[in-house]
């Protein structure tokens, strides 16, 4: 999680590298794409079976996050730790990558130039970019089409292999999805609204006490009324037609999950037709109004199957890519050379 936390703020041409990684349906090899000065070689710093990685290419790769750590501005322990911690983690990457380009070379995997174009026209297509756009985002991050494509064939070579070895494995039965649904029966209840009011007194920014112990008493002589019978609807609309700083408005439908965490407090126990305390808001007070509250009927299982099965197909290619790899780890020659 670090490592996609960091690796993602550094993307300054962020659109073009999530597109196309959703495209072919695979983020779990980050590219490289910073251009960066050469520097001498100094040593190696792993062996892959026959194959080295350098302290070259972990430096290049590590050289963005590094940037990014710095600016947060920790104490330099926290960011000598952090800086550790990230360089042995973005190594072992590395070293995945080492292992997955030789299963890409044993099992003949092989990416066309046209499969390479039609990939760039979908990334420019899904966002309405002209093949100037296009080329004027990677000039921004010192790129030329020649290292994007190169790039990019990467990408599509790791894809095609994680589909040969894991995702053409992995079958969903109507048994795995009945079993989920089930579970989760909560997330596919009838989703409930709540169509809400409220009336409200907002006092200045630089609100004395005085002036806020007045607010509050109007508030509560607006409680009262309400307590007495005076409809909800009604003090609203007597707002409308008032020049003071008593107000009201019919603010919509809501999931309780879209409110604030005060809010949903308030309200999750009420009925329609009832109304809250008062409330505590930023510069003011206020009262809410449940007018009604909408149930929509649960959704059947043969209406979320498809999404369903998305999420357990996910589940399980992320639990048997890591499965694999770390076979794949445990069959190679593997040094690391600190």
């Amino acid at each position: 999680m670090m490592i996609r936390n960091y690796y993602d703020k550094t993307k300054a041409f962020s659109p073009f590298y999530l597109l196309w990684a959703v495209i072919i349906g695979l983020n779990i090899f980050p590219v490289n794409v910073q251009a960066a000065e050469k520097v001498v070689v100094d040593r190696i710093v792993a062996v892959v079976n026959d194959q080295i990685i350098t302290l070259y290419d972990l430096n290049e790769t590590l050289q963005p996050y590094t940037e990014n750590i710095r600016a947060l501005g920790y104490p330099p322990e926290k960011e000598r730790e952090t800086i550790y911690k990230l360089r042995t983690d973005l190594l072992n990457k590395l070293i995945d990558q080492k292992i997955a380009d030789q299963q890409i070379k044993k099992n003949n995997i092989k990416v066309s130039t046209a499969e390479i174009d039609k990939t760039i026209e979908r990334i420019k297509e899904s966002r309405s970019y002209t093949d100037e756009d296009f080329r004027a985002g990677l000039a921004q991050q010192g790129l030329t089409m020649e290292e994007y494509r190169k790039n990019l064939q990467q990408q599509l070579l790791r894809s095609k292999l994680v589909n040969l070895e894991v995702r053409s494995k992995i079958v969903i039965t109507g048994a795995d999805v009945e079993k989920y649904y089930n579970a989760h029966r909560e997330k596919y209840a009838g989703e409930t609204k709540y169509h809400l009011w409220n009336l409200y007194i907002r006092f200045s920014r630089f609100a004395d006490l005085p002036e806020k112990q007045s607010v509050l008493a109007e508030m509560e002589a607006v409680l009262a009324r309400l307590k007495q019978g005076q409809s909800f609807e009604s003090l609203v609309a007597e707002t409308s037609n008032s020049p003071g700083r008593f107000k009201g408005s019919d603010l919509g439908l809501f999931r309780l999950d879209e409110l604030s965490p005060e809010l949903q407090k308030s309200i999750k126990n009420m009925k329609a037709g009832e109304f809250s305390p008062i409330l505590n808001i930023a510069q003011g007070y206020q009262i809410v109004y449940i007018q009604k509250i909408m149930v929509a009927e649960p959704k059947a299982i043969s209406e979320v199957k498809s999404e369903i099965e998305d999420i357990l197909f996910n589940e399980a290619v992320d639990n048997r890519y890591n499965a694999w790899v770390s076979e794949l780890r445990k069959q190679s020659h593997i040094k690391i050379i600190k």
